[in-house]
């Protein structure tokens, strides 16, 4: 596969989450395997709705299908969120100017994700919060990013299918990225 037709698919994937229902579907699908119905009933929206972010999240290689089942004489498919150690992207690339448009478009998606999320948050029972625009190493700055990296992973290999009894509904968005010298 050339790096073209990567950067490629690499866009049609940011692309594809930079809208605030389909992060929230990868965040269901993170936890379990889901049909468009569940997620249609988890999130409020109509079926042909969660059909057609699913499809989204399919064509831009986010979500793999898990199975299928039999409901009411048809057939239901099962999705799943393809980690990026599934997707084979364990290490961070640089990005080419539309790779480098279509992060910032995530980046707005999670802003905008983060603010509808707050209005939800529990902060009785305790939070971390960062927000700056540090100076550091080189060095400092890709040891940091791989703990937060590694810290992530860990915390999408936890994930329970929603509602799942003893588990707790969290909110967790995380950007660290290096700033032009002005």
């Amino acid at each position: 596969m050339s790096l073209g037709d990567e950067d490629a698919k690499r866009q049609a994937a940011l692309r594809a989450m930079a809208h605030p229902v389909r992060l929230q579907i990868l965040s269901l699908l993170t936890g379990s395997s889901m049909t468009a119905a569940e997620v249609a009933r988890e999130l409020g929206l109509t079926h042909a709705n969660a059909s057609y972010h699913l499809r989204n999240l399919l064509h831009g290689g986010l979500i793999v299908p898990d199975g299928e089942e039999r409901i009411r004489g048809g057939v239901a498919k099962r999705y799943r969120y393809q980690g990026e150690r599934d997707r084979g992207t364990d290490k961070p690339r640089p990005l080419d100017a539309a790779g480098a448009e279509a992060q910032r478009a995530l980046l707005i998606a999670f802003a905008n994700e983060l603010i509808r999320r707050t209005s939800e948050a529990d902060l009785t029972v305790g939070s971390t919060v960062t927000d700056a625009e540090l100076w550091v190493t080189p060095e400092a700055y890709q040891d940091v990013r791989d703990k937060i990296t590694e810290a992530s992973r860990a915390l999408h290999a936890a994930a329970q299918a929603p509602r799942t009894p003893g588990a707790i509904r969290t909110s967790t968005t995380i950007a660290m990225f290096r700033m032009e010298d002005k």
